[in-house]
């Protein structure tokens, strides 16, 4: 691509509640410093930042990804901007379909700071090595979650959030006894 091209930008930041728990991904917050402060040395103007807090890679039916991609749709939006790939989803087919059929189709430039990916670039090979990369871990780790809730089950621990009508938690928060109330 040209360096001559205006960009309108829009960065997309997500955390889903397993990257949380893994330790894996920084906060929105730390995600959008970072974004905010490259667009600022590139000289990018930046239209929106779109935020999908608490929703999972590896399903791309997200509100502000699908608003993003209206966004593209009516020609506000020229670049994307994501910390690394698997923010921008952890679904390797979908991810790549995004990254190499749909961008570039809408004239649109991805880049992927972390992981040094930029569409206007030729050095993206890894990228999809990276995306089956990322696939494999949210699997795995929703596999590992699940089974710990399981087994805190097995063990007659409580693996909810709030006690049921009529119950509260002990003082371990880990069994219920009823309400006294």
């Amino acid at each position: 691509m040209q360096e001559n091209i205006e960009y309108s930008a829009g960065l997309y930041l997500r955390l889903s509640k397993d990257d949380e728990q893994a330790g894996e991904s920084v906060s929105i917050g730390t995600q959008r410093s970072i974004l905010t402060d490259y667009c600022e040395k590139q000289g990018y103007e930046i239209y929106r930042v779109y935020t999908d807090d608490g929703y999972s890679g590896l399903n791309f039916n997200r509100p502000d990804f699908q608003e993003m991609l209206e966004d593209i749709e009516r020609g506000l939006i020229n670049m994307v901007i994501t910390k690394d790939l698997s923010r921008l989803g952890r679904d390797y087919i979908m991810t790549g379909y995004y990254s190499e059929i749909y961008f570039p189709d809408k004239g649109v430039r991805y880049i992927a700071l972390a992981d040094d990916f930029d569409s206007s670039k030729a050095n993206n090979d890894i990228a999809p090595f990276r995306n089956i990369l990322n696939d494999m871990y949210a699997r795995d780790i929703s596999r590992k979650v699940k089974n710990a809730k399981r087994q805190r089950a097995r063990n007659g621990c409580l693996i909810a959030s709030h006690a049921p009508y009529g119950y509260v938690k002990d003082d371990d928060r880990k069994k219920l006894i009823v309400d006294p109330v």
